[in-house]
């Protein structure tokens, strides 16, 4: 296991205050971000660097389209939105979510996908929660109160879903109860699979990468997947930037030492994440997995993240 960067998130639920207005037309600097985004982008991760760069990307919704559930490697698959997937992962022990969704999506979304893909919600050991907002907790409460599963959480974001509940002013939220805490780099495991976490705080205080083995054909591929990734830039504030890219940086730093080779995101709005799957139900015995980006391409994912959150950062002047 190759040795983490431990650094504490430095703004816990001030990073959505004290942001900065939007800025007139780009400058010099910005510009050459870009320019630098769009480059190592070129070809597969294009949509990224307009996503990434924009000032004003589309966030997800609820209501995104719904996506096919679908098995994407020997022990990996899909279900949810467009806009805000949930990763099963079979284990020789039961079932570990990556996520689950929005609270009132489990009965319409989460355990109708399960179904169709032949997977028992019972068997369902835990669920690795990315980062602390709705759209991907939503469900872990039905699912350890149901099932009894473990729900995986960082700590600084066990304290913001509490803090989130219980300033709720719209519909009541209900959280899990705090369960196990995520440490960075020490693996999550069950059965004969391991989930490495990574700390990446700038979306949210404690936001997780996740980095794990996956199987194709019986080969081991490296999955990396950022779970934090920042939809809309304007509403989080210059220190939040600021930690955002360095955490970027933390994690390509970690996914290259861990050989990461293969691409997996949470908002998958720009990743490819159609295409990839039309190609996959389209495979043909011994064609490459689509998911497989290899490990000089996925780094190339995050230096495009990198550049463009110094975009961002330029953008405002500092």
């Amino acid at each position: 296991m190759p040795k983490m960067n431990r650094f504490l998130p430095a703004l816990l639920l001030g990073a959505l205050s004290s942001v900065a207005p939007a800025q007139g037309p780009d400058s010099v600097q910005v510009g050459e971000h870009i320019a630098a985004a769009r480059k190592a982008a070129y070809p597969q991760w294009a949509a990224a660097a307009e996503f990434f760069c924009s000032e004003g990307a589309t966030p997800n919704r609820a209501d995104d389209p719904e996506l096919e559930p679908a098995k994407i490697f020997d022990n990996v698959y899909v279900i949810g939105r467009s806009g805000t997937a949930i990763y099963a992962v079979t284990t020789s022990a039961g079932i570990m979510l990556i996520d689950s969704g929005y609270a009132d999506q489990v009965d319409s979304i989460l355990l109708p996908g399960l179904n169709k893909l032949g997977l028992d919600p019972a068997k369902i050991k835990y669920v690795v929660i990315t980062h602390g907002h709705g759209d991907h907790f939503g469900g872990a409460q039905y699912l350890q109160a149901h099932y009894g599963a473990r729900v995986v959480l960082s700590a600084a974001d066990w304290d913001l879903i509490e803090k989130s509940a219980a300033q709720a002013k719209g519909p009541p939220i209900t959280p899990p109860k705090r369960d196990v805490v995520a440490v960075e780099g020490q693996p999550i495991t069950l059965g004969d699979e391991t989930v490495t976490p990574v700390f990446i705080p700038g979306h949210t205080p404690g936001s997780l990468g996740l980095i794990f083995p996956v199987k194709d054909a019986g080969k081991i591929h490296m999955a990396g997947l950022y779970g934090g990734t920042v939809l809309t830039p304007k509403i989080i504030s210059n220190e939040g930037l600021h930690q955002y890219l360095q955490s970027i940086n933390h994690f390509a730093e970690i996914t290259r030492q861990m050989k990461v080779d293969v691409e997996l995101q949470n908002h998958p709005l720009m990743d490819g994440m159609g295409e990839k799957l039309a190609r996959l139900q389209a495979r043909k015995s011994g064609t490459p997995n689509p998911f497989v980006v290899g490990e000089a391409t996925y780094a190339r994912l995050l230096n495009v993240m990198s550049e463009c959150m110094q975009a961002q950062i330029a953008r405002r002047g500092n």
